[in-house]
Protein backbone atom coordinates (compact mmCIF):
# COMPACT_ATOMS: atom_id res chain seq x y z
CA UNK A 1 0.00 0.00 0.00
CA UNK A 2 1.37 3.33 -1.19
CA UNK A 3 1.75 6.04 2.11
CA UNK A 4 -1.01 8.29 2.40
CA UNK A 5 -0.24 11.88 1.38
CA UNK A 6 -2.18 13.43 3.85
CA UNK A 7 -0.47 11.77 7.18
CA UNK A 8 2.85 12.93 8.28
CA UNK A 9 5.56 11.02 10.06
CA UNK A 10 4.32 11.24 12.98
CA UNK A 11 1.06 10.28 11.96
CA UNK A 12 -0.93 13.54 12.67
CA UNK A 13 -3.15 15.04 9.80
CA UNK A 14 -1.78 17.15 7.50
CA UNK A 15 -2.34 19.88 4.39
CA UNK A 16 -0.24 17.92 1.29
CA UNK A 17 2.14 20.74 0.02
CA UNK A 18 0.89 21.27 -3.77
CA UNK A 19 3.46 24.52 -4.24
CA UNK A 20 6.50 22.44 -6.16
CA UNK A 21 3.78 20.75 -8.62
CA UNK A 22 3.22 21.87 -11.80
CA UNK A 23 0.07 23.57 -12.84
CA UNK A 24 -1.79 21.40 -15.34
CA UNK A 25 -4.93 21.03 -16.98
CA UNK A 26 -7.14 18.52 -14.41
CA UNK A 27 -10.63 17.06 -14.73
CA UNK A 28 -12.88 14.87 -12.90
CA UNK A 29 -15.79 12.94 -13.15
CA UNK A 30 -18.21 11.27 -10.73
CA UNK A 31 -21.45 9.29 -10.49
CA UNK A 32 -24.20 8.69 -8.14
CA UNK A 33 -27.56 7.22 -8.08
CA UNK A 34 -30.94 8.30 -5.93
CA UNK A 35 -34.10 5.50 -5.91
CA UNK A 36 -37.16 6.13 -5.88
CA UNK A 37 -40.71 5.09 -5.78
CA UNK A 38 -41.83 5.08 -9.27
CA UNK A 39 -44.78 7.69 -8.12
CA UNK A 40 -42.07 9.86 -7.32
CA UNK A 41 -39.92 9.97 -10.49
CA UNK A 42 -43.28 10.80 -11.66
CA UNK A 43 -43.09 13.86 -9.97
CA UNK A 44 -39.97 15.02 -11.51
CA UNK A 45 -41.13 13.67 -14.80
CA UNK A 46 -43.86 16.02 -14.71
CA UNK A 47 -42.73 18.90 -12.99
CA UNK A 48 -45.33 18.62 -9.79
CA UNK A 49 -43.36 18.17 -6.63
CA UNK A 50 -44.24 20.06 -4.17
CA UNK A 51 -41.02 21.91 -3.80
CA UNK A 52 -40.33 23.07 -7.56
CA UNK A 53 -38.01 22.58 -9.82
CA UNK A 54 -36.20 19.90 -8.07
CA UNK A 55 -33.36 19.10 -10.64
CA UNK A 56 -32.89 22.99 -11.37
CA UNK A 57 -32.05 23.19 -7.76
CA UNK A 58 -30.36 20.14 -7.58
CA UNK A 59 -27.46 21.30 -10.35
CA UNK A 60 -27.20 24.23 -8.72
CA UNK A 61 -26.56 23.11 -5.43
CA UNK A 62 -23.95 20.64 -6.61
CA UNK A 63 -22.55 23.37 -8.40
CA UNK A 64 -22.36 25.29 -5.39
CA UNK A 65 -20.46 22.20 -2.93
CA UNK A 66 -18.13 21.94 -6.17
CA UNK A 67 -17.13 25.60 -5.64
CA UNK A 68 -16.77 24.81 -1.33
CA UNK A 69 -15.28 21.28 -0.96
CA UNK A 70 -12.61 22.73 0.52
CA UNK A 71 -14.82 24.17 3.05
CA UNK A 72 -16.17 20.82 3.42
CA UNK A 73 -13.33 18.45 3.64
CA UNK A 74 -10.58 19.18 5.92
CA UNK A 75 -7.86 18.82 3.82
CA UNK A 76 -8.64 19.97 0.67
CA UNK A 77 -7.08 22.90 -0.84
CA UNK A 78 -9.49 25.56 -2.36
CA UNK A 79 -9.37 25.61 -5.92
CA UNK A 80 -10.51 28.24 -8.72
CA UNK A 81 -12.73 25.84 -10.59
CA UNK A 82 -12.76 26.58 -14.49
CA UNK A 83 -16.08 24.05 -15.24
CA UNK A 84 -18.88 22.53 -12.88
CA UNK A 85 -21.18 20.80 -14.85
CA UNK A 86 -24.30 18.03 -13.19
CA UNK A 87 -26.21 16.10 -15.22
CA UNK A 88 -29.40 14.21 -14.36
CA UNK A 89 -30.59 10.91 -16.53
CA UNK A 90 -34.13 9.60 -15.35
CA UNK A 91 -34.52 6.25 -15.07
CA UNK A 92 -37.48 3.82 -15.11
CA UNK A 93 -35.68 0.46 -14.50
CA UNK A 94 -34.81 1.12 -11.78
CA UNK A 95 -36.55 4.21 -11.01
CA UNK A 96 -34.54 6.66 -9.90
CA UNK A 97 -31.82 9.78 -10.90
CA UNK A 98 -28.14 9.33 -12.18
CA UNK A 99 -26.61 12.36 -11.23
CA UNK A 100 -23.73 12.94 -12.83
CA UNK A 101 -20.62 15.70 -12.61
CA UNK A 102 -17.92 17.37 -14.14
CA UNK A 103 -15.32 19.48 -12.98
CA UNK A 104 -12.09 21.06 -14.34
CA UNK A 105 -9.15 23.36 -13.24
CA UNK A 106 -5.79 24.18 -14.25
CA UNK A 107 -3.99 24.13 -11.11
CA UNK A 108 -1.64 22.24 -9.06
CA UNK A 109 -4.26 19.36 -7.25
CA UNK A 110 -6.86 17.66 -8.66
CA UNK A 111 -10.53 17.63 -8.33
CA UNK A 112 -11.55 14.78 -7.48
CA UNK A 113 -13.20 15.38 -4.11
CA UNK A 114 -14.62 18.02 -6.01
CA UNK A 115 -16.74 15.78 -8.26
CA UNK A 116 -17.52 13.77 -5.69
CA UNK A 117 -18.97 16.05 -3.36
CA UNK A 118 -21.01 17.96 -6.02
CA UNK A 119 -23.25 14.59 -6.84
CA UNK A 120 -23.45 14.02 -2.82
CA UNK A 121 -24.91 17.21 -2.59
CA UNK A 122 -27.09 16.84 -5.53
CA UNK A 123 -28.54 13.56 -4.29
CA UNK A 124 -28.95 15.22 -0.93
CA UNK A 125 -31.22 18.27 -2.67
CA UNK A 126 -32.52 15.68 -4.58
CA UNK A 127 -33.60 14.08 -1.78
CA UNK A 128 -34.85 16.91 0.20
CA UNK A 129 -37.18 18.15 -2.28
CA UNK A 130 -38.82 14.68 -2.84
CA UNK A 131 -38.78 13.37 0.46
CA UNK A 132 -42.39 14.95 1.69
CA UNK A 133 -43.22 12.15 -0.92
CA UNK A 134 -40.73 9.49 -0.58
CA UNK A 135 -38.81 9.16 2.58
CA UNK A 136 -37.32 5.43 1.76
CA UNK A 137 -35.24 6.95 -1.25
CA UNK A 138 -31.75 5.72 -1.18
CA UNK A 139 -28.70 7.81 -2.68
CA UNK A 140 -25.90 4.83 -3.46
CA UNK A 141 -22.73 4.11 -6.13
CA UNK A 142 -21.36 7.62 -5.70
CA UNK A 143 -17.88 7.21 -7.18
CA UNK A 144 -14.99 8.43 -9.73
CA UNK A 145 -15.53 7.39 -12.97
CA UNK A 146 -12.65 9.82 -14.82
CA UNK A 147 -9.57 11.44 -13.49
CA UNK A 148 -7.58 13.18 -16.12
CA UNK A 149 -4.68 15.69 -15.60
CA UNK A 150 -1.60 15.03 -12.72
CA UNK A 151 1.64 13.53 -12.26
CA UNK A 152 -0.99 10.51 -11.69
CA UNK A 153 -2.36 10.57 -15.42
CA UNK A 154 -5.76 9.14 -16.80
CA UNK A 155 -7.62 7.09 -14.61
CA UNK A 156 -11.02 5.34 -16.22
CA UNK A 157 -13.23 3.04 -13.91
CA UNK A 158 -14.49 0.12 -14.56
CA UNK A 159 -18.08 -0.68 -15.67
CA UNK A 160 -20.07 -1.03 -11.61
CA UNK A 161 -20.96 -4.74 -10.83
CA UNK A 162 -24.10 -6.27 -11.73
CA UNK A 163 -25.94 -4.51 -7.66
CA UNK A 164 -23.15 -2.13 -7.30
Amino acid sequence: MSKLSHIDEKGEARMVDVSEKSVTARRAVAEGFIAMKPETLQLVETGEAKKGDVIGAARIAGIMAAKRTHELIPLCHPLAITKATIDFTLSQSPPGIHVKAEVKVSGQTGVEMEALTAVSVACLTLYDMLKAADKAMTIGDIRLTEKDGGKSGAYRASEPSEGN
